[in-house]
């Protein structure tokens, strides 16, 4: 069950799901907190669902994630992040949605606040806030609102992998941040980045969109 946020939510493009605003400024990066800075954005709370990327399949004809049998979902898992999907199906949904997936920047940025904590939380570990050492994916928002981002994203350390954008559709190697439901909470570290084959389905990689403009949600 989702919890209810505090934060203000808006919606961009044509699937309608909620996002957050990070806004502009100056924040810190990578291990060695070197000091960056972006442009406002806007960035999904919550990873893209079975249910939510089903909705893209019967829109555009893309094929299925590979777990789907008939044509839908794993029973019981609607609410859970879409896996099995590769970088370009991600891209193709931001794109199909009117939307694009994260930079690095900005995705740690969301993740992070601006004082270079360990975890969207803060610097302490705690197993109450993200889904690792587990034996499955979660519903999103399952652990909100404690394992939260600054901004209120959720579920940026562990479930699953998230696809980073910002990268050639040809590109030998892709981005990967979050950890997943099988990894520790080293993988799940703000900081930490993963390099992927893009073309490659996996069980512990989903993603979640960003926008340069969006509306508030009424």
């Amino acid at each position: 069950m989702m919890a209810d946020k505090k934060v203000p939510l808006y919606k961009s493009g044509k699937d309608g799901r909620p996002m957050v605003k990070v806004p502009a400024g100056k924040f810190l990066y990578g291990e060695d907190k070197e000091e960056k800075e972006v442009p406002d954005f806007f960035i999904d709370q919550y990873t893209v669902t079975n249910a939510e990327y089903k909705t893209f399949v019967d829109a555009t004809g893309h094929p299925d994630p590979a777990l789907w049998r008939d044509h839908t979902w794993p029973a019981g898992k609607e609410n859970h992040p879409v896996v099995e999907v590769n970088w370009k199906s991600a891209a193709a949904y931001a794109e199909w949605a009117g939307k694009r997936l994260p930079t690095n920047e900005e995705w740690e940025k969301a993740a992070r606040g601006t004082d270079g904590r360990t975890w969207p939380w803060g610097d302490d570990w705690s197993i109450k806030n993200a889904n690792v050492f587990s034996g499955d994916t979660t519903p999103v928002g399952q652990y909100s609102p404690q394992g939260d981002s600054p901004y209120g994203a959720a579920d940026m350390a562990g479930n699953v992998w998230e696809w980073i954008g910002g990268i050639s559709e040809h590109a030998l190697r892709a981005p990967l941040r979050g950890g997943d439901w099988l990894d520790g909470p080293e993988e799940a570290m703000t900081t930490h980045i993963r390099m992927h084959t893009p073309h490659r389905k996996n069980p512990f990689v989903g993603f979640r969109c960003a926008s340069d403009t969006a509306e508030p949600m009424e």
